[in-house]
């Protein structure tokens, strides 16, 4: 079986502004993913808002590296979230993922990348 990540994208600015019938909404479609996803979700979380982020990256002139508080894009949509699954195919994590509301939400969406496989 293929290992894929899900991202879950979405405006940070919403979802500090986010009312609570669609946080309901959000919460319910997650119960309802992990419900049926049950053991093919090998790790998930929620992340902190962006502005909690560290970038560590190349430094200037030497081998350290450097070290910045906050994302390294400025971007308007950032990873909120994220589910690591194992699965059958790209079909059955397309089925899954749908069941969130990120997915129906004009401000957000959710990206699934296979795992490269080693060995």
């Amino acid at each position: 079986m293929t290992k894929y990540m899900v991202l879950i994208y979405g405006d940070a600015k919403r979802w500090e502004a986010i009312t609570p019938e669609d946080m309901a909404e959000i919460d319910a479609g997650h119960r309802a993913f992990r419900e049926q996803a049950g053991s093919a979700v090998l790790a998930s979380g929620q992340l902190e808002p962006p502005a909690t982020a560290t970038t560590v990256r190349r430094g200037d002139g030497d081998d350290s590296p450097s070290v910045t508080d906050g994302p390294f894009l400025e971007t308007k949509e950032v990873v909120g979230g994220f589910y690591l699954l194992e699965c059958p195919d790209l079909d059955a994590v397309v089925k899954l993922v749908a069941l969130l509301a990120e997915t129906r939400h004009d401000h957000s969406g959710v990206e699934i990348t296979p795992l490269v496989q080693h060995g």
